[in-house]
């Protein structure tokens, strides 16, 4: 038995992901709160002018991207046009020369003729070296696929989430505690702007002597007392585990005992104690309520070394997943697409993205 014992629990830190001030506080200390739910407001203006000048660059991109394409075929239409006049040219040279060699025909009209040929030969290699500089910008592209433009929506992401991370939520359903943050405050993202409890899944942790240890293992049977509601009241748990140290193991200065100077400490190893639901239900605790603890040595055929704590699928979905963050970008994208359609040039020359494509992830 001991009475170093304490409910313990999961405590979630809010803090905001960006930097700002703080336009609104929108709960309290002891407020009960849903996951997701917005508990601080941060000044928006910057962000959401930083968002339309990425919406407005990608815009342009789009825009850019689509005069790449028309450059690529204008300069294959004048590549071919002067070919065909340099075939012409080629043609007059010949007859030229043979008229020159007959008198019908001055040298100079031949000169002029190969000079003629030699101009539209460097035309058509100029032409030709920047198609394939534009060729190079959009090749193996679309519009939607082309780096340029999903250089530009990548920014558009980025300056979305700057806006939308002005609402700070929380990311479980609890408590609201330890509330630090005021209306006005310039906050950064290491600043704990307070804290949120869930207490729908909580647990003991009891501070046993090692001298007490010899015979506990996980599974064996725990009664357990609270002063909030005295001996009245019982609480049934199982032993879930015992941590892999003792408490000085994992303190902030662990002990050097190689000095000689050694005087001998009875140590305590934290063990877990499971509650049951049913019994928090009708008697609720909440954290750092200190319980007498009694463990029944009734199994020892289990090692300490096979624990059997298992947290909830309720209470891992509720308290140890927090996946509002994964859908931080959803309502971006439809808005991203419908930048990009709006700017394209459905008359132009560039090809149309696959059936099923998408411009994000």
């Amino acid at each position: 038995m001991t009475n170093d014992a304490y409910v313990t629990g999961n405590v979630a830190p809010v803090k905001s992901q960006v930097a700002g001030t703080v336009v609104e506080v929108c709960v309290e200390e002891t407020e009960r709160v849903e996951k997701g739910q917005t508990l601080v407001r941060l000044d928006g203006l910057k962000s959401w002018v930083a968002l339309r000048k990425a919406e407005a660059d990608l815009a342009a991109a789009v825009r850019r991207v689509e005069n790449l394409f028309s450059q690529v075929s204008r300069l294959r239409h004048r590549i071919e046009e002067e070919k065909a006049a340099l075939g012409r040219y080629r043609y007059d040279l010949g007859l030229y020369r043979g008229g020159t060699a007959t008198g019908v025909i001055s040298e100079q009209q031949s000169v002029d003729a190969q000079w003629k040929v030699q101009e539209t030969e460097q035309a058509i290699a100029a032409l030709e070296a920047e198609l394939r500089g534009n060729e190079a910008l959009v090749q193996g592209t679309t519009v939607e696929t082309n780096p340029l433009v999903l250089q530009a929506a990548q920014a558009v992401r980025d300056a979305w989430l700057d806006w939308y991370r002005r609402n700070v939520p929380s990311p479980v359903t609890g408590y609201v505690a330890r509330r630090t943050v005021q209306p006005g405050d310039q906050i950064t993202p290491e600043k704990l702007l307070m804290t949120v409890v869930p207490l729908d899944y909580i647990w003991v942790v009891a501070n046993f002597r090692e001298r007490e240890l010899g015979r506990m293992r996980p599974g064996q049977p725990v009664v357990l007392k609270s002063d909030l509601y005295g001996w009245g009241v019982r609480y049934h748990g199982v032993v879930e585990g015992l941590e892999p140290g003792s408490g000085s193991v994992f303190s902030l200065l662990p002990p050097d005992n190689a000095t000689g100077n050694y005087v001998h400490i009875v140590e305590r190893v934290p063990v877990r104690i499971r509650l049951d639901p049913k019994e928090l239900e009708r008697h609720p605790l909440v954290l750092g309520l200190t319980m007498v603890t009694s463990v029944h040595l009734t199994r020892v055929d289990r090692s300490i070394r096979s624990p059997i704590t298992e947290v909830p699928r309720k209470a891992r979905e509720a308290d140890y997943e927090s996946k509002i963050y994964l859908q931080e970008l959803t309502a971006i994208e439809g808005r991203i697409r419908k930048i990009i359609e709006a700017n394209r040039n459905r008359k132009g020359d560039a090809p149309a993205p696959p059936a099923g494509g998408r411009s994000g992830p």
